[in-house]
Parts: C-alpha cells; sequence; structure tokens
C-alpha cells in the first residue's frame, strides 16, 4: 500500500481546517466589527449637525464618521466583548460642501478620530482556540479511522464484548429447535450455574469450556444464548476476529480485560464466536504476522487454566472449522465438551418451520411435514428464510395469511430461485428441454428404491435452469445403498438419454447432470469402498467438513489413474441402464412430453397416471404445485 495514498487524506483535512480558521479570521470578526458602524443618510447627517447633537466627527475625502451628543456611553457599556470605545459610530456619504467643516464649528462639534468599537483580544483569542479545538478534534478521529486499528488502540486493550445483564438475551430453550441432543448436553451446564452447591458438594467442578461445532446457520450462536437466558447470568459476547490487532500485544490484552470482566461477574457465561479466527493451529514459525495470533492464543490458553471453574464462568465458544484448531485447545481443562449442533433431521425440520411460524399467520391445516420432507439438508437459517419467503409471497399475491402453496413455492424460490416466465425460448429447445426432464423422471419411476417424482417443470428459474425435476423419499433416510447409489446416478443420465435416443443428438443441457453423477460415482470408490477393485480403502480425504465437504487424493499417481478410469466405467453402466429404460418406454416419453410441453408444469400425480394407463389419452387438470418438494434439482 503506498504511504502517500493514507498521507494525503489527512493533508486534506488539514488544509480545510486553515481554510476555515482563515475565513473565521478575515470575514466574522471583521464582520462583527462592521456591524458597530450604522450608516445612515446625508439629509439625516445634516437635520442633526442643524439640531447641534454631533459631538465630534471625522471628515475623510468619501466618508464622514460622527458621534451623537444624546447617546449615553454607559448605555452601551457592559460587554468584555468589544474593548476601549462603546459609544455608537455612525458614518454617511461625503457630498461637495465647501462650509461643511465651518458649520460643524458653528454646530458645536469636535474634530479628531473616531474609532468604532473594537472585537477584544481576549474574545478573538477565545474564539480562535475554540475553533482550533473542534478542527483538531474532527481532523484525529478522520485520522484514526483511516488507519483502522490504531483507533483501537487508543482503548487500551478493552475487549469491547457485548454484555447482556441476566435474561436480557431474550432467548430459551423454547426457542431452539431441532437440536434436542445439544440442548441436553447444555442444560447440565445450566443446573450448575443454578445450583452450584450440588456439584461442589460431592468434589465434581463443571467443565471450564464448551464448543459448539456444526455448518453454518444451524443455531450455535442462538444455543449459547439460551444457556444465558435459561441460567439468567451475565452473558459476554464476542467474535474472534474482533482480538485481532494491527498492534503486536493488543490482542492478548483484551483477552485478560474480558477474562477479568467475566470473574468480576461471575457466575456468567463467555461466548466467543468464531473461535478458528484466534485458534487456529500454532506452526513454530513465530514470525511475521502470525506472531500477533499466536501471542493471543496463548493468552487464551494461559487465563483458561488460571480461573477458578467453581466460580461459575462458563466458556461457550463456536466453529464451523474445528480441524484447525490448536490441541491445546481443545485439551480436558480447557474446552472439555464437544457438542455437535448438525442439520436437523425430519423431526427436527418440522420442529423449526412450527417455531419460525409462531410469530407469522398462517392458514389453518398447513401441513409442515410435506414442507421438511422437501427440504433435507437445510439448516435452521435456511429453513426460517423459507417461511419468511413464504410471507413475502403470500403478500404479494395479496393474501392475509400464509397458505400451503405459498410455502411450496417458497422451497423452489430459496432451492431454484424465482420463475423466469419472460424467457423467451424457441420451440425447439423447449421441446428439448421437455424430453431431458420427462426422461429423468421416466428413469427415476421405472427403477427400484428411487426417490418418487414430485414435480416436472419446463418453466425457467432466475438460478439459471431451465427445467427440473422433482424428488423426494417419503421418509428420512441415513443411509443408503451401493443399489440406491447407482440408480441415482443412472437418474442423472436420464435427460442426457432421452435427448439422444429422442433426436439423436446432445446439448449442453446436462451440464450440471454430468457434474451430480461423476461426484457420486467417484464417493462410491474412493470414500464408501463401494468398488471391487479397490474394496474397504480410504482413497479420499474431506476438507472442512462443515463448509462444503471439499475432497482431495490421498494416494499415488497410478492409483488415481486406475480410479478415474472406475468412475468412468461407473457412469457408463449407469447411463446403459437408462438407455434401456426409455428405450422400453418411448411411447410414454413421447406423451408425457407433450402433456409437459402443453402444460409446462405437472405434478408427481398427473406423471404417475400418464405412466402406467392403458387405452385412450384422457384429459387431465393440472392441479397445481402444492405438492412440489426437492432432493436434488437438474439445472440445464
Amino acid at each position: 500500500m503506498d504511504v502517500n495514498n493514507q498521507r494525503k487524506p489527512l493533508l486534506y483535512y488539514w488544509l480545510i481546517a486553515l481554510l476555515i480558521m482563515g475565513v473565521i479570521n478575515m470575514f466574522f470578526l471583521p464582520f462583527m466589527t462592521k456591524n458597530t458602524i450604522e450608516q445612515v443618510n446625508y439629509d439625516v447627517f445634516l437635520t442633526q449637525m442643524q439640531n447641534k447633537n454631533i459631538s465630534q466627527a471625522e471628515v475623510n475625502e468619501d466618508v464622514i464618521y460622527f458621534y451623537l451628543k444624546d447617546e449615553d456611553k454607559s448605555d452601551k457599556a457592559g460587554t468584555t466583548i468589544f474593548s476601549e470605545n462603546t459609544q455608537k459610530v455612525y458614518s454617511t456619504v461625503r457630498m461637495d460642501d465647501p462650509q461643511l467643516v465651518e458649520r460643524l464649528y458653528n454646530a458645536g462639534a469636535s474634530f479628531g478620530e473616531v474609532k468604532p468599537r473594537e472585537v477584544s483580544p481576549w474574545f478573538s483569542t477565545l474564539v480562535m482556540f475554540v475553533v482550533f479545538f473542534l478542527l483538531w478534534q474532527f481532523v484525529m478521529k478522520k485520522a484514526m479511522s483511516k488507519m483502522g486499528g490504531i483507533g483501537n488502540a487508543m482503548s487500551f486493550g478493552k475487549s469491547n464484548a457485548k454484555v447482556y445483564v441476566k435474561a436480557q438475551t431474550g432467548k430459551t430453550f423454547k426457542d431452539v429447535a431441532g437440536q434436542d441432543e445439544a440442548k441436553d448436553a447444555l442444560r447440565e451446564i445450566v443446573d450448575f450455574l443454578h445450583n452450584p452447591q450440588k456439584y461442589t458438594e460431592i468434589g465434581a467442578s463443571m467443565p471450564k469450556g464448551a464448543l459448539l461445532v456444526g455448518p453454518p446457520g444451524t443455531g450455535k450462536t442462538l444455543l449459547a444464548q439460551a444457556v444465558a437466558g435459561e441460567a439468567e447470568v451475565p452473558f459476554f459476547s464476542i467474535s474472534g476476529s474482533e482480538f485481532v490487532e494491527m498492534f503486536v500485544g493488543m490482542g492478548a490484552a483484551k483477552v485478560r480485560d474480558l477474562f477479568k470482566q467475566a470473574n468480576e461477574k461471575a457466575p456468567c457465561i463467555v461466548f466467543i464466536d468464531e473461535i478458528d479466527t484466534i485458534g487456529k493451529k500454532r506452526d513454530g514459525n513465530g514470525m511475521g504476522g502470525n506472531d500477533e495470533r499466536e501471542q493471543t492464543l496463548n493468552q487464551l490458553l494461559t487465563e483458561m487454566d488460571g480461573f477458578d471453574g467453581r466460580k461459575g464462568v462458563v466458556i461457550l465458544a463456536a466453529t464451523n472449522r474445528p480441524e484447525t484448531l490448536d490441541k491445546a485447545l481443545l485439551r480436558p481443562g480447557r474446552f472439555d465438551r464437544r457438542i455437535p449442533v448438525e442439520l436437523p433431521d425430519l423431526k427436527g425440520r418440522e420442529a423449526i418451520l412450527k417455531v419460525h411460524a409462531e410469530n407469522v399467520k398462517m392458514e389453518g391445516g398447513i401441513d409442515f411435514g410435506t414442507i421438511a420432507r422437501a427440504t433435507s439438508g437445510a439448516s435452521g437459517a435456511e429453513l426460517a428464510n423459507i417461511i419468511n419467503e413464504a410471507a413475502l409471497r403470500a403478500v404479494r399475491m395479496g393474501h392475509n395469511r400464509v397458505k400451503q402453496e405459498d410455502l411450496m413455492e417458497s422451497v423452489e424460490v430459496i432451492l431454484a430461485g424465482y420463475q423466469r416466465k419472460g424467457a423467451v425460448i424457441s420451440p425447439e429447445e423447449k421441446k428439448i428441454i421437455a424430453y431431458h426432464e420427462v426422461g429423468h423422471a421416466l428413469v427415476a419411476a421405472k427403477q427400484k428404491n428411487s426417490a418418487p417424482v414430485q414435480k416436472i417443470t419446463i418453466i425457467p428459474r432466475t438460478s439459471g435452469a431451465l427445467g427440473y425435476t422433482l424428488q423426494v423419499d417419503e421418509g428420512e433416510k441415513s443411509l443408503m445403498s451401493k443399489e440406491e447409489l447407482f440408480n441415482k446416478i443412472a437418474t442423472f443420465t436420464g435427460g442426457r438419454v432421452a435427448e439422444e435416443l429422442k433426436f439423436g443428438s446432445v446439448t449442453t443441457g446436462a451440464s450440471n447432470d454430468i457434474e451430480q453423477a461423476t461426484r457420486l460415482a467417484r464417493g462410491m470408490i474412493t470414500r464408501y469402498g463401494m468398488s471391487e477393485e479397490f474394496g474397504m480403502v480410504a482413497l479420499e480425504t474431506i476438507n472442512n467438513q462443515y463448509l462444503g465437504g471439499d475432497t482431495s487424493l490421498a494416494c499415488s499417481n497410478e492409483t488415481a489413474t486406475k480410479i478415474d478410469a472406475a468412475v468412468v466405467a461407473v457412469v457408463k453402466q449407469a447411463h446403459e441402464k437408462a438407455v434401456g429404460i426409455i428405450r422400453e418406454n418411448m411411447n410414454k416419453l413421447d406423451e408425457i412430453a407433450q402433456f409437459l410441453l402443453e402444460k409446462e408444469t405437472i405434478t408427481g400425480e398427473e406423471f404417475m397416471e400418464i405412466l402406467n394407463r392403458r387405452g385412450i389419452k384422457r384429459n387431465i387438470k393440472n392441479s397445481g404445485t402444492s405438492q412440489s418438494s426437492v432432493i436434488f434439482i437438474h439445472k440445464r
């Protein structure tokens, strides 16, 4: 970063300050002086001279200054702003009058210098001092904000933790749904804070710290607030990034201040969010930018060892990258407990939806179970967003309450984006899309152990999907067999197979299908041990389990080549299976595709009725989208 670019704005602020002071000195103070001289017309001057009311006059080439006799000086005195003369001065324009001096003399006026009231030097000095002080404060504030950590350095190691006294968090365990196991693990901490003597009598000490780990949006911060609300104790909340400073030692000072405040207000709860910011594994380098972070971590370890757990100070921390934390931070005596906060299951998702729906006007008879089955793998934050999107849609549609169809549409909005009904698609491309999506559905319906089709649509979405097929299992599955995974890959290839057999060519529409099929086939071989060639050998490791789950190969280059060949073989085998299914059902492929082109959206019931019926085609009314649910989406 260029140093001149940092200094230039500060120089500008000083120039502006000097300009303001110059304007005050040149215009404001002289203006106050100018206001002490009253200009009058020449006839007024002549009248006062005829009445012999002029006490003293000063005749210049262009102007005449004079005092009046009937104005008492004492009435004008008493102010400290103006110095010396306090008598009012009058001025008028001088006319061509050769006898003016003689007539003034005859009128009893004396001749001399007429001085206007002058601003007191003390007053002008005070004004300039106040202005300078204010400008100095303004410039220094701007300078600190430009220099980032300097402003924080002036706090001398204050932790800046947000403190919620007693139950001010406003959260209890009733506000947390879908995390029953985590709540059970934390209830013991709440009980200790309520009844510490029950544990001290037997000689037990409460764990000093509990680490909440899980994917983003699962409610780790909410759980910490709920613990404080249940225990009704002070709650200190701070983010790990707030300990990071540009000055060495400032982060450690903030840690010391945080624990000092916690000990003073014990019993209490200290919550450090995103602790991986300061708790990463030490590399032993101790050089450069890592030195400050390691000092902060060392101070945190020291403070956790130093305070007495019997006082009732409980440390809670949250992270979605537990694999990056230093081992010294996770040993017993520091963070004794590791509490997983995983993605909710079917029952948990339904409970979360009901909790967030309490503050929304809902129509009677809402089936939250259908929504829960449609949102497999969704976090608590995503489920809350679905409820909010449904409420927004209800307002757009003119409903006074949220309906089931609003919730169903919101699921699709979150996962696939809004409908693009105005998108211009040629009839030829629309036909290809219809056959592609029906191909997916047809392969899925003709296989065992496949999730039932719930909806097929060729209405484009803002996510880039020109059409998609929606599938959902009737229940929650924790395990998948080799046959189920293989059938899923075959379903992914069904769209491309329909294009090949119907049009004799392929398009770019299967790009997302190819990506998902390849990833699933590679997982079968490298992670799940479903390959006869490699067997139960781990060939891949998962990185950042809670942040996407990226993988990296843990094998030689020769083995990696064999893995690639095995992945290709699995996908080809699934593709051949899909070809056989669609060839046997070409008539149904044409019939369903034509119906889809006409309706643009068909439900799973409509699809299965056409697939299973025989004889004359019957007219089927479109039943809407009330039964749509999502497991995977086939993007174009």
